[in-house]
């Protein structure tokens, strides 16, 4: 999995690196198919924002959040994203097939 992360008007320390990269091993333990995530921390006025890009085979999925601390913004991102990949998951592992009861 390629992660890589920006930052726009705000420097991506290591610790938030560290935080943001084990944030996500939460995601990729419940679907392993990831090839590359793109997350963009930025700051504009008061508001910190941050937004990702997780591409899977055959599909980017895209989540954001906003918050006045840059921490409460990722957590959120990541429920937001978990909840997007849990549901891609179910989908695709789905196929709409079910088989007839066996009397």
């Amino acid at each position: 999995m390629n992660l890589s992360i920006t930052g726009h008007h705000i420097e991506v320390t290591p610790a938030l690196r560290d935080y943001v990269s084990s944030k996500l091993e939460r995601v990729v333990r419940h679907f392993d198919h990831v090839t590359s995530v793109h997350v963009i921390l930025s700051v504009e006025k008061l508001v910190q924002k941050a937004e990702v890009t997780l591409h899977v085979r055959g599909k980017d999925i895209y989540a954001d959040s906003s918050d006045t601390d840059l921490y409460a913004a990722i957590d959120t991102l990541i429920d937001k994203l978990d909840r997007q990949v849990q549901k891609y998951k179910g989908k695709h592992n789905d196929h709409g097939h079910t088989r007839p009861a066996v009397e």
